[in-house]
């Protein structure tokens, strides 16, 4: 599903396939932006992977394309057994993409959440930074679906490898693997940018009549 939604509803450019290692663990660190920002990541991987989603996304047609592109439904409240799979995908040397920023937003990974560190330090697999770039422009609400045919870009960064650190405590370790994670997905996304010429949105703010929704 992500690949047509890649490649017959959208013009995706991906670069950057050669940084996903052919073999292992890998976790897919990626900007969010929009709806599409999961199933599209996983048509241009290389890798068959499972993305982690809020759970109230899987509703409808859109819920349909989240099912069927093998995503991860969690509850951003606290959601351990998603986390627990996911480590598991990981431990059977699969591949996992996670969205860190938590919610749809500009999308500039200015604050990331702690899963992924959580799963890199526990499972040891690399993370690769993504960049999605145009499935939101301009003004465009957060709830907005792209028209066919507009031009996406994904992009994918070279691998990061966190080991704990020895000597410090665990909740440490976490606070320093989440910052160096945030420092390499935001540089990678202005680097994207820079790249693509396809900027980030210019405001995440929702219209008046969106307002109340849950982002």
């Amino acid at each position: 599903m992500g690949r047509v939604l890649d490649h017959v509803v959208y013009r995706t450019a991906v670069a950057g396939r050669e940084n996903i290692p052919a073999h292992g663990p890998v976790i897919f660190a990626a900007n969010h932006l929009s709806f599409l920002d999961g199933p599209v990541m996983v048509g241009a991987a290389s890798r068959h992977m499972h993305v982690m989603v809020a759970h109230e996304m899987f509703k409808g047609f859109l819920g349909w394309v989240l099912d069927a592109s093998g995503q991860i439904p969690v509850d951003r409240a606290g959601d351990r057994r998603a986390l627990q799979f996911a480590k598991d995908v990981l431990e059977r040397g699969g591949c996992v993409g996670i969205l860190p920023e938590g919610t749809r937003g500009i999308g500039d990974a200015a604050h990331v959440n702690g899963g992924v560190a959580w799963l890199a330090l526990n499972s040891g697999a690399a993370v690769v930074p993504v960049a999605i770039l145009g499935t939101r422009v301009g003004r465009e609400p957060r709830n907005t679906i792209p028209r066919p045919r507009r031009r996406l870009h994904v992009v994918f960064g070279e691998p990061l490898r966190i080991v704990r650190e020895s000597g410090v405590s665990g909740r440490v370790s976490m606070d320093r693997a989440t910052e160096r994670i945030q420092h390499l997905l935001a540089g990678h996304i202005q680097s994207a940018v820079a790249a693509t010429g396809q900027e980030l949105p210019a405001d995440d703010h929702l219209p008046s009549k969106h307002k109340g929704q849950q982002p």
